[in-house]
């Protein structure tokens, strides 16, 4: 190991640095920032001080819109918007933004930030939008974003720990991992709660496969705020870890502890993994359930959400149910899920019926579409690891070897990486 990863990073503590005394509007909003599990009750707290604050209860109904119906959502929006306004334009604009992010209008989200951070450069809270340019589904769009943080984090200086965080999870997903990994350090530092950096850190630490040091750190992060509203996926994390290190009967107890049945795309994203190397899966989803949310109005308005659900037919090996959301991708009027969705489902498809060569000329004429499929790269670094599997069983293992050369050779932990060049067929 590195003395990177060796050593105990500064600013990982689990200290609070939110002053007890300071004003609900403050502390609301450090820890909202923060990804806290105590932000919800804050901001509860600051709408009933003060109901006339548009900030407030927009703040309060990004956090809690998905739980809202349309009606519901609409009706205290405009109330927000309308208390905004009174405030001045800045305010307005933030609440105009939450609208569209809470309605899923991801591009128009990203062009409103665009016009928003050049009146109002390094907005803190207009920062808890930003996950909309890579929702959008439109990599130009995503490629916009990552230069928007690059110049905002610029303006708002090194002393600011969102937007160091920020920054750090953007040099994650670019592949500039030193750089991530010194950021989100930095940035838990300067304030050792802040959720964007332990994310940011458990992806850097994933692509230098950390392994054990990562898990301890997620888990001591965790227990000081066990609501944190992280707290599933960045267990999720730590499962992936213990993957990568061969630790399979720890990746499965965290997946059916941490995980609820709600969260298919973690399960799935686990289990997937675990097949692909002949182990032993979690818990499953329901197959009942995976084609009520397909046949749902929400199963195919996200391209990474399709994605998701097919993963999770592939591990309960449903070719027949693959085939045909499949052709129902390729069916689709949007290139996302037309030209690159359609042929990683008709892949897995092929895989879970024993035709790893069919899959491996799809994912293999693929390259860099796969981006398509959303999500990041740690989340779509699962395509690779499907087609380094089908390259095995084709009886290619040399060419398998080559694609994770980049993986076995930089991270730390690899067991998983060595078992899927090794020549057995994936469990079923």
């Amino acid at each position: 190991m590195t003395s990177e990863q060796e050593r105990e990073p500064s600013g990982r503590s689990a200290t609070m640095v939110t002053p007890k005394g300071a004003p609900p509007p403050e502390r609301a909003v450090t820890e909202l920032l923060s990804l806290s599990g105590r932000a919800l009750p804050l901001l509860r707290e600051w709408v009933a001080a003060e109901p006339g604050s548009g900030v407030a209860r927009a703040l309060l109904l990004l956090a809690t819109g998905d739980g809202l119906d349309d009606r519901t959502l609409k009706q205290q929006l405009a109330i927000a918007h309308r208390d905004a306004l009174s405030a001045g334009e800045r305010q307005a604009s933030l609440v105009y933004g939450v609208f569209l992010r809470t309605h899923r209008q991801y591009r128009m989200t990203a062009d409103h930030l665009v016009a928003h951070f050049a009146r109002w450069p390094a907005d803190e809270l207009a920062g808890l939008l930003l996950d909309a340019f890579a929702t959008s589904g439109d990599l130009a769009y995503r490629a916009h974003g990552e230069a928007l943080v690059e110049r905002q984090s610029a303006l708002a200086g090194p002393d600011s720990w969102p937007w160091t965080g920020w920054l750090a999870a953007t040099r994650a997903e670019q592949s500039r991992v030193r750089e991530a990994h010194a950021l989100a350090e930095r940035a838990l530092t300067l304030h050792p709660r802040s959720g964007v950096a332990a994310h940011a850190l458990a992806h850097a630490e994933h692509e230098l496969g950390t392994g054990p040091a990562s898990v301890d750190f997620l888990d001591r992060w965790l227990a000081a705020d066990p609501q944190a509203i992280q707290l599933r996926h960045l267990n999720w994390h730590a499962a992936l870890q213990s993957v990568a290190c061969g630790d399979f009967q720890e990746a499965r107890r965290r997946a059916d502890t941490a995980l609820a049945d709600s969260d298919v795309g973690m399960r799935a994203a686990t289990n997937w993994r675990l097949l692909l190397v002949g182990q032993e899966p979690a818990g499953r989803s329901d197959p009942a359930q995976l084609r009520e949310l397909l046949a749902a109005p929400g199963g195919m308005a996200e391209v990474f959400h399709t994605f998701n659900l097919a993963l999770a037919l592939a591990v309960e090996a449903a070719t027949d149910e693959l085939d045909l959301l499949a052709r129902r991708a390729a069916d689709d009027d949007r290139p996302e899920y037309r030209e690159v969705l359609a042929p990683v489902v008709r892949a897995l498809a092929h895989l879970t019926a024993g035709r790893p060569r069919r899959a491996v000329d799809l994912l293999d004429a693929m390259g860099e579409k796969t981006e398509g499929v959303g999500g990041v790269r740690v989340e779509r670094e699962i395509i690779q690891d499907t087609l380094a599997r089908a390259l095995v069983d084709a009886g290619e293992p040399a060419r398998a070897a080559a694609l994770l050369h980049h993986r076995t050779t930089t991270r730390h932990h690899h067991t998983y990486e060595d078992l899927l060049l090794t020549a057995r067929p994936a469990a079923r």
